[in-house]
């Protein structure tokens, strides 16, 4: 385990293996979100269905959903750095094979959703050995400023890679599958590079040790109530689903606005994130990670009730401040309190609870849109959000009174 002698940034990238990584999280990410961008024009360009653009995304979530598990068992087996970078590789390969099609005059719908299959293929593999592989980069002290600054790369990479793609469009696809595959390329090359001691568990594999994630996350009950509060949170107070309602028929914007509030909860996330890395929370963490869903609750129920664009627009942007706190602190306990021999698998049910949380979030928002309203769907999904975030203190107060993420160097 590498050693650390304060707490400064300067010190935090010293550490050359957590350098590379974030670099290679950083391009490999931007990639990703452009390679979206054109994957979803490109399906809408060949079939104008809103039908076939909703099953891009159903043909990367079932394949991620059924190989969570077993990926998390893979990660704790072999090299991490490796098993991302291979991941990048094959996201690099999907790029390069659409780019083929375009110019080989062979793009087709059924291309695009198989495509879709093996982009959620690789981010079934990659999140779990990502997820456990910053603790093998840094010392415990700066685990906490190694997932903020990550957290902090990955939200510029979701306001910015969006934007590009966009931008690189108006070129044409080739132009986005091209980029996306070269950024892919060098994000993959840099994971090859990530070295830390790495010492394969002398177990054999069989379905009890892929689902040993799974128990420890039930036995653990401080990872419990912080993974199981990022699924009720998200599965409750989600309102991005229900953007482009609100947008046109109750805040009476357009194509811009609608941009501007979805790109809104990344930049409060960006911004909070950077706050976090100047000054990290360091006592109290419990009360200030059931404050920060709290606040998210109640910032979501503001967004429901506003007829204002700019309220509106600080509201989404409170949400995602909020959701940062969120992020970093639950990422960071998860990772302190749990054996690095059983991260990879823990990451893995971690990666479930939240892809569950988002596509199910969505499905609920939605659902009660379409009984009640969209005002009444995002409205009374914060004031459940603020009311899990009281259940939690009673539910599971070793987390609530958890006072520091861990013990001072």
């Amino acid at each position: 385990m590498p050693t650390a002698s304060g707490n400064s940034l300067a010190d935090l990238f010293s550490h050359r293996a957590f350098a590379r990584f974030w670099l290679a999280r950083l391009n490999g990410t931007t990639a990703t979100q452009m390679l979206m961008v054109a994957l979803a024009w490109n399906m809408y360009d060949l079939t104008s269905s809103a039908w076939d653009l909703g099953l891009v995304g159903l043909f990367q979530f079932v394949p991620a959903l059924l190989l969570t598990l077993p990926a998390g068992h893979v990660a704790d087996h072999m090299h991490r750095g490796r098993i991302f970078a291979c991941c990048l590789f094959a996201q690099a390969l999907a790029a390069v094979v659409l780019l083929a099609a375009l110019y080989g005059h062979f793009t087709s719908r059924e291309l695009i959703l198989g495509i879709s299959v093996l982009l959620g293929m690789a981010r079934a593999f990659q999140m779990p050995a990502q997820q456990a592989l910053t603790p093998q980069l840094v010392p415990p002290a700066l685990l906490q400023r190694a997932v903020t600054i990550s957290a902090s790369a990955m939200q510029a990479a979701i306001i910015g890679g969006p934007a590009l793609g966009g931008v690189l469009y108006t070129l044409g696809p080739a132009t986005v599958y091209a980029v996306s595959a070269m950024l892919l390329i060098v994000g993959g090359v840099l994971g090859l590079t990530v070295r830390y001691d790495h010492t394969p568990p002398q177990l054999a594999t069989s379905w009890d040790s892929v689902l040993a994630g799974v128990r420890f996350v039930w036995h653990r009950k401080v990872v419990l109530g912080a993974t199981t509060l990022d699924l009720f949170a998200v599965l409750l107070g989600g309102a991005t689903a229900l953007l482009p309602i609100f947008a046109r028929d109750l805040l009476q914007t357009g194509p811009i606005g609608l941009g501007l509030l979805r790109a809104a909860p990344a930049v409060g996330a960006l911004a909070m994130s950077l706050a976090l890395v100047r000054w990290p929370l360091e006592r109290q963490v419990g009360h200030k990670l059931l404050l920060a869903v709290a606040v998210f609750g109640l910032a979501t129920v503001v967004f429901g009730l506003s007829r204002s664009f700019t309220v509106s627009l600080l509201a989404l942007v409170v949400t995602g401040a909020a959701d940062a706190v969120s992020v970093v602190m639950r990422s960071t306990l998860v990772q302190l309190e749990t054996p690095n021999e059983m991260r990879g698998r823990v990451s893995a049910v971690n990666s479930i609870f939240i892809g569950a949380s988002n596509q199910l979030g969505e499905f609920e928002s939605g659902a009660v849109a379409a009984l009640w309203g969209p005002v009444v769907s995002v409205v009374s999904g914060g004031i459940g959000t603020m009311v899990v975030a009281a259940a939690w203190l009673k539910l599971f107060p070793t987390l609530a009174q958890r006072d520091e993420l861990h013990p001072k160097a």
